[in-house]
């Protein structure tokens, strides 16, 4: 009788396993994710860059982290990196810089390159000075590419990186370099950003020639309408001349994007519209939740723009409240909604699909 009640114990213990290991893999979407970009999606890279000053690794950052400390990530809690791993059943791809061992069994669910300050271009980062551009990035990709094909063999390795996921998030560095930059021999803006898309056109096809082939990639949201750009402005109205820039650059992006398609074979990819939708929370911000979309949470002076989130800022309360965090960074609340909409959002805002549905195409 003893024997048969622990039979059965033990029938019904591994059935329980099975079942939450089935739940398990099920809810994993992707074998794994890549992630590449700035300060939007840094999930603690510039922690481990010696002398730069683009870090977040200090309070008030973290406060709503589940830990509540600051991690690195720009934002009061999870930033759009951490939620659209949660979507896809995956842990928050690690940074890059943090895995003191780089064999394959830490790139196996993906890594992440992203960096504060970051753009397209080198150099982009001038007031703050290091950070990892994106051909840094790409180039680090392309080193861990390397790790797995060696681990794995080619064809595994391959059908691994075929299925998994890559997001870039970029570009808003590039655009408040140039209307930085007090250069009278400069570019005009269209040709700016002309240089901009083609060089993010032959990094894209660097990562789809080292395996990638579902891309989720964000146009540049209403930068103009950040809190450090508001306070420059007496009306603390949106920068238009700068969001006219991102307007310009997100149609030249999706022209790209629908070229490249075309071009390369197997290439699958998610636009999303983040300009469009984060002005439509500005203009509507009761419909999401929010009442405070001018000024950040976190800082000192006019819109708390006029001193960053550092130690010695205030920072609100009232956090689910505002849109943004600091001086440029969405909050964890809008961050969420944002990625919410990447990746069961409408046509109006992804195209041609959400993430959802590239991630099963």
């Amino acid at each position: 009788m003893a024997s048969k009640t622990f039979l059965l114990s033990s029938f019904f213990f591994a059935t329980i396993l099975l079942t939450l290991c089935f739940k398990l893999s099920t809810a994993q979407m992707v074998p794994a994710m890549f992630i590449f970009g700035d300060s939007l999606v840094d999930v603690g890279n510039n922690n481990h860059l010696p002398v730069s000053i683009a870090k977040a690794n200090f309070p008030h950052n973290g406060i709503d982290f589940p830990t509540k400390k600051a991690t690195g990530r720009f934002s009061n809690g999870k930033n759009a990196a951490d939620f659209l791993a949660e979507k896809v059943g995956l842990p928050s791809s690690p940074p890059y810089l943090s895995l003191s061992s780089k064999n394959a069994s830490a790139f196996m669910t993906g890594v992440s390159f992203a960096s504060g300050g970051a753009g397209i271009f080198n150099g982009t980062d001038q007031t703050l000075r290091q950070s990892m551009p994106l051909t840094q990035q790409v180039g680090d990709y392309e080193s861990v590419y390397g790790v797995l094909v060696q681990k794995l063999g080619s064809s595994p390795a391959q059908k691994l990186l075929s299925k998994s996921l890559f997001a870039i998030v970029i570009g808003s560095n590039d655009i408040f370099g140039y209307s930085n930059s007090s250069d009278r021999n400069k570019s005009t803006p269209q040709e700016y950003v002309d240089l901009m898309i083609l060089t993010l056109k032959q990094l894209v096809q660097r990562i789809y020639a080292y395996g990638g082939r579902k891309f989720f990639i964000s146009g540049v949201a209403p930068i103009g309408c950040t809190p450090s750009r508001r306070v420059r402005i007496q009306s603390e109205a949106c920068n238009e001349e700068i969001n006219s820039m991102a307007v310009t650059y997100n149609e030249r992006l999706k022209s790209m994007l629908q070229k490249l398609n075309s071009e390369l074979k197997g290439v699958s990819y998610s636009y999303f519209d983040a300009y469009a939708m984060l002005e439509n929370i500005i203009q509507k911000p009761a419909t999401y939740g929010f009442t405070e979309v001018k000024a950040a949470c976190c800082g000192l002076g006019t819109l708390k723009a006029k001193v960053p989130c550092l130690p010695i800022a205030k920072y609100c309360s009232n956090r689910k409240d505002h849109v943004f965090w600091d001086l440029f960074h969405p909050t964890e609340a809008a961050a969420r909604i944002l990625v919410d909409t990447v990746f069961d959002g409408p046509s109006q805002y992804t195209y041609p699909m959400n993430v959802r549905q590239l991630i099963t195409v």
